[in-house]
């Protein structure tokens, strides 16, 4: 191919697929990427591999890169990660532990609270208009609150 060495072509999609990791973060191109350098590292050591081979080569390794994050770096950033770095995907997790004030007072386990400049229903024990509150949990659009002790 234009007389360049097969290894350099995947060492330049290596790069390709991690710069494009750069622009779209999701943890899914870095592996692939890696996979493409390391057949890189294989075409170079073994030059006479046919294009077939390094496909199928390729295949494999992007597939094996890609569950051994899954499988093995993935929950060990959740687990050792920061609480919060950890509901970042999660938007209901996120608003559990937030505390905001009700602008229509909970009559029969139902009311609203401001969040941000709207207004979300809340659930939880009878309480009156302008009590903060705090999320205990998020069913759909639905707040779970309870009374913040004063």
């Amino acid at each position: 191919m234009l007389g360049v060495p097969l290894h350099y072509w995947w060492w330049v999609l290596a790069l390709v697929l991690i710069a494009g990791e750069v622009l779209a973060p999701g943890f899914f191109l870095l592996w692939i990427g890696i996979a493409a350098a390391v057949l890189g590292a294989v075409t170079w050591a073994m030059p006479g591999l046919d294009v077939l081979a390094q496909t199928v080569l390729f295949v494999i390794l992007a597939f094996v890169s890609c569950v051994l994050y899954w499988r093995l770096i993935r929950p060990r950033m959740v687990r050792n990660g920061d609480p919060a770095a950890r509901r970042l995907s999660r938007r209901d997790d996120q608003m559990v532990g937030q505390r905001y004030v009700l602008i229509e007072a909970i009559v029969n386990g139902r009311g609203k609270a401001r969040v941000g400049d709207g207004q979300w229903l809340v659930a939880g024990p009878d309480l009156p208009a302008g009590v903060e509150v705090e999320v205990v949990g998020v069913d759909g659009s639905l707040l779970k609150v309870r009374a913040v002790a004063q």
